[in-house]
């Protein structure tokens, strides 16, 4: 019996895909497939596991980032692979934070799943050497300063300036003048369309 395996992805298409991965290879063996991160957190608290492969935009009580720190705390020796086909800045970082062993990016997809199912299994850590880039505007997205990213979050939400001044303990100049930096680099005319446009591509993705 090979390496056990969770997935948890609510696209049935793509779990497919995932299982397909898993049961293809001798050294794998797959104990659940499930829909919801919290699913997945459930069984590996009931019945164990040693790898688990779950998407981050994931319907339910928790996402996947979520359930991989509960994970990482209840069973700290399970290894997990995080799945996005999302451009949305953080989730690398929260991911390495938390202490996830692989980050598979869809799109992009540097590596077949089962090579970082490999090399995580072998005591690896493997992320992506390139952060996923698409175009928004006039601009890629990994052209944003950090700063702009800060302030692009909060405008996601609806905030004001003086609301994203307060929040980021600086100036409601210094947001004003990141927006319109924002906006002359994009080529969009107003904040409204700016946030719209980074929540529908992914990069901006407030839980």
């Amino acid at each position: 019996m090979g390496h056990r395996v969770v997935i948890a992805e609510d696209l049935r298409m793509i779990r497919e895909i995932f299982e397909n991965a898993v049961t293809d290879a001798s050294e794998y063996t797959l104990v659940a497939s499930l829909p919801t991160a919290a699913e997945a957190l459930s069984y590996i608290e009931k019945y164990d596991a040693e790898l688990v492969i779950m998407d981050v935009l994931i319907p339910g009580s928790m996402n996947g980032l979520d359930a991989a720190a509960r994970i990482k705390a209840v069973k700290p020796h399970v290894k997990v692979i995080i799945v996005t086909s999302m451009p949305e800045l953080s989730y690398e970082k929260r991911a390495k934070e938390i202490g996830v062993e692989g980050f598979w990016q869809k799109e992009v997809q540097e590596q077949p799943l089962i090579e970082i199912m490999n090399r995580v299994m072998n005591g690896e850590t493997v992320y992506p050497e390139n952060t996923q880039r698409i175009s928004i505007g006039n601009m890629m997205s990994d052209e944003f300063t950090e700063r702009e990213i800060d302030i692009l979050r909060e405008l996601v939400t609806g905030a004001s300036n003086n609301e994203i001044a307060d929040k980021l303990c600086i100036e409601a100049s210094t947001v004003k003048m990141h927006i319109s930096n924002m906006l002359q680099k994009t080529g969009y005319h107003s904040r409204l369309e700016l946030a719209v446009k980074a929540r529908h591509l992914g990069i901006i993705i407030n839980e």
